[in-house]
């Protein structure tokens, strides 16, 4: 059978294509964070960083897309060989049904051995815990953020709430020379 020519026919340059494709959620797309801990860095000097799978369930993925995360009180902890992940608030689904999520339950950790061997010899160390920073998404996957890190103690959040006065400042008067 003969093979049929086809020919594409370039559009000009003033045609405008007839469907615009409709842009994703920024929090689906994985250019957002689903939920940050912001308390994490003012009562912690946070130290090594994990990235870590969640088992979730449907509806807790639904949630954590609508933002309803709250990783305030969460910390991790490390058992068995596993590592989980403990009072992490993730509200229901709002179009959910009986089958609805329990909002702070135990959660696990997806990490490698190695990785879980590393943070059970690290938090053996005196004042250390592991301690959830954000939340994201990574190629459609809940992906939380963990972090290594050692209390701080009062003083040491005055002197880091004095550093942040003093870098907004700098920043002010910088901008405050290049308009003037």
């Amino acid at each position: 059978m003969p093979r049929q020519n086809t020919v594409q026919i370039q559009p000009s340059s003033n045609a405008k294509p007839a469907v615009k494709e409709k842009d994703r959620d920024p929090v689906a797309a994985g250019k957002r964070d689903a939920a940050f801990n912001r308390s994490a860095s003012f009562n912690y000097f946070l130290e090594d960083r994990f990235e870590a799978g969640v088992a979730l369930r449907g509806t807790e993925v639904k949630s954590i897309r609508e933002g309803k995360a709250n990783l305030k009180d969460a910390y991790g902890l490390v058992k068995d060989g596993e590592a989980f992940l403990l009072n992490a608030h993730i509200g229901h689904f709002s179009h959910g049904n009986i089958y609805n999520h329990e909002e702070t339950r135990t959660r696990k950790l997806l990490l490698h051995k190695k990785e879980i061997e590393k943070l059970k010899a690290a938090l053996q160390g005196k004042g250390y815990t592991l301690v959830p920073v954000r939340f994201y998404f990574k190629n459609g996957r809940v992906k939380c953020e963990m972090a290594l890190a050692k209390g701080k103690q009062d003083w040491d959040k005055r002197e880091t709430e004095r550093k942040r006065e003093a870098d907004k400042e700098a920043r002010s008067a910088i901008a405050r020379g290049q308009r003037g």
